[in-house]
């Protein structure tokens, strides 16, 4: 199996030169390339030579950062043989207080009993979660990134139009979780401004992704265990209070659509982690089962969202609004009116624990860097799938303009948190419906399993389907959405015969799932007789 080389640094050769790919196609390419004929690109190939590239990636090397992007990961290489990690990386990202807040939109927005809240919690969760755990097993099988592998579902170009929607899920995710960790700091100290939280934050996030990979393991393999102590805290004050009420759930068509439209809200944030799912398993070894990654997969979301979703619930049932109104009567409600999540909390903990409690508010605000160290790790390889000069900034610079940027969305939206956080998780779960919709029946149907895939393919363009059935049926797919949806902003015509008018009931992520995977099942057999690929 010979080497292929790219001599991108290498004195003699210019950096436009090119370099034959698997199939013997010369590509141009500004990257510093060297792989087998599987595409797999060895660690010290980002640091040869004298460019700038090289230079950047040589300092930032000295200091243990993960120089590797997108390029596809060597055997040699797939040193993580800790399985429990692709199990504790989840449990850490989700033992944290956004899930929590969840659980307790069910009672101010949507209006629901805690007995249906709680079945929708169950139900939908394992629902959500079923993509990102099978998504998980291709990391070690490949060795390839999610959006990366997302090629052979939307081809070469197809794909960039699905990494913009994952860049925004990225970047939106991180904004919506830093403004809750940023109220929870407001509400221990209400001289904190929301914009420092924001900051403080961000710049603890950036630390550990910055790094990469391995440290980005490391801190979520242990950072769920303090969160974890102190939800037990936030369990046992809130139970010793008597403070819980066990709402009824309500009846009729009010019902079925506020059930319909929380459980979009559940579904956007279990299934959120699909598109980097990949990201997260690709040095671990192929020899890995894949039963079993599926399984701690599993384990690491359901536990932790199942856990803090429930708690966020029962919390919220303590809350008393006048039903005439909608002003806050209790000092649960209170608290949720003037520091929202942070407030509630505040008020579960403050009472009964003082100083403590304000400590234990603290390590709930900081939970945020668990929750947003997949989002700004997986931001940047995204941002280098959009073409070769992406590719060819290192990733870890791409992690300091995602923090950036989402800072900069997060700092004028912290006075808003509770729209923007209904509203985004509903769009994204549209989204991740249709990402799914295309990908599960190409797999399933097409390439018929794990066998179907031609590795080498994955860096050549006319070798990948064309592209055009996927992004056909995610037009498709956002069709169904629109149809389904059930926003302040606009109710669809089939949304709004859920649930009683005007409000309706989201319906929008199983339609928008069930257009795209018929339409892509038919375009693609179309497109296939006629493109042969």
């Amino acid at each position: 199996m010979g080497i292929i080389k790219n001599e991108y640094d290498v004195e003699g050769y210019s950096p436009t030169d090119t370099y034959p790919d698997p199939s013997g196609n010369h590509i141009s390419s500004k990257i510093p390339v060297y792989a087998d004929e599987t595409g797999a690109v060895p660690g010290e190939s980002f640091i040869i030579g004298n460019s700038l590239y090289a230079r950047i990636q040589r300092f930032a090397a000295k200091y243990g950062v993960e120089p590797r992007g997108i390029e596809r990961v060597p055997e040699d290489e797939r040193t993580d043989k800790t399985l429990a990690k692709a199990g504790t990386m989840w449990l850490a990202a989700n033992m944290v207080v956004s899930s929590f807040a969840i659980g307790v939109l069910a009672i101010p927005v949507f209006h629901l009993g805690f007995v249906d809240a709680l079945l929708t919690i169950l139900f939908i969760n394992l629902l959500g979660i079923t993509p990102v755990c099978f998504f998980s097993t291709f990391g070690p099988v490949f060795g390839l990134r999610q959006m990366v592998l997302s090629r052979f579902y939307f081809g070469w170009y197809g794909v960039k139009v699905i990494a913009i929607f994952n860049i925004l899920a990225c970047v939106g995710w991180s904004s919506v979780n830093v403004i809750v960790g940023a109220q929870l700091l407001h509400a221990v100290n209400n001289n904190v401004p929301g914009y420092a939280g924001i900051i403080i934050i961000a710049a603890a996030t950036f630390l550990v992704t910055l790094f990469g990979y391995k440290i980005v393991h490391y801190y979520e393999f242990y950072s769920w265990i303090p969160c974890f102590i102190i939800f037990l805290i936030v369990l046992g004050e809130f139970a010793h209070s008597g403070a819980f009420v066990n709402i009824p759930m309500g009846v009729g068509r009010s019902e079925a659509g506020s059930v319909l439209s929380f459980a979009s809200s559940v579904f956007g944030f279990a299934t959120g982690w699909t598109s980097y799912a990949a990201d997260y398993t690709v040095y671990q070894p192929h020899t890995v089962s894949r039963v079993k990654t599926f399984a701690w997969t599993w384990a690491g979301l359901i536990f932790p969202l199942l856990f803090t979703e429930t708690l966020g619930l029962a919390v919220a049932t303590a809350m008393t609004f006048d039903p005439a109104t909608g002003d806050a009567i209790n000092r649960y409600a209170i608290g949720y009116r003037k520091s929202h999540i942070g407030g509630l909390l505040a008020e579960v903990l403050f009472p009964p624990l003082g100083r403590f409690g304000h400590f234990c508010l603290v390590v709930l605000a900081l939970s945020i860097v668990a929750n947003n160290c997949p989002n700004i790790y997986s931001v940047g390889l995204s941002l280098q799938i959009l073409g070769r000069w992406t590719q060819a900034v290192p990733r870890f610079i791409w992690t300091f303009v995602g923090t950036v940027v989402y800072c900069a969305i997060a700092i004028p939206g912290y006075s808003h948190f509770e729209d923007v956080l209904e509203n985004f998780m509903l769009v994204i779960g549209y989204w991740l419906a249709i990402y799914s919709g295309i990908a599960l029946p190409e797999h399933f149907i097409y390439k018929r399993g794990i066998t179907g895939y031609t590795l080498p393919h994955y860096t050549t363009p006319h070798l990948l389907p064309p592209g055009i059935a996927a992004i056909l049926a995610f037009c498709f797919g956002v069709f169904g959405a629109v149809m389904g949806m059930a926003q302040v902003w606009f109710v669809g015509p089939v949304g709004r015969h859920v649930g009683v008018a005007p409000f309706g009931g989201d319906v929008g992520f199983p339609l928008a799932f069930a257009f795209a995977g018929v339409g892509y099942t038919g375009l693609r057999w179309v497109e296939r007789g006629w493109f042969g690929r």
